[in-house]
């Protein structure tokens, strides 16, 4: 296996389809990586505020899901960063999978052809 020069953490919750592929292709590259599930590690504001930091709360919160479609409309409009921050530590299936974590970079979603630019 190869490791890395930087630790590299992939983000997400198991029974994502966009996570189980990035898990994949880290694997098959033979990427050594940590995986932190949402749902059993949990998420914390220290570790979703450099995530905020690089990529802007907009990127990071999953207007597609259910979770979002669930929530009052009361909650879903009008949102700004701390609003949307403290729905995203409440429902962290509201955060955009996966996040990927080289060193104290950042990335969010999976495709292969970005994943192939990150690991040369």
């Amino acid at each position: 296996m190869w490791v890395y020069p930087y630790m590299v953490t992939l983000y997400g919750i198991n029974n994502c389809d966009t996570v189980r592929k990035a898990r994949r292709w880290l694997a098959d590259h033979d990427i050594e990586h940590r995986f932190h599930d949402f749902r059993t590690d949990g998420i914390s504001r220290k570790l979703l505020m450099p995530w905020v930091e690089d990529l802007g709360w907009e990127a990071l919160l999953n207007r597609r899901s259910t979770t979002w479609r669930q929530l009052p409309a009361t909650q879903r409009d009008g949102l700004d960063r701390a609003t949307a921050l403290d729905l995203m530590l409440k429902h962290p299936t509201l955060i955009r999978r996966p996040v990927l974590a080289i060193d104290k970079r950042h990335y969010v979603g999976f495709k292969d052809d970005q994943y192939a630019q990150l690991f040369p």
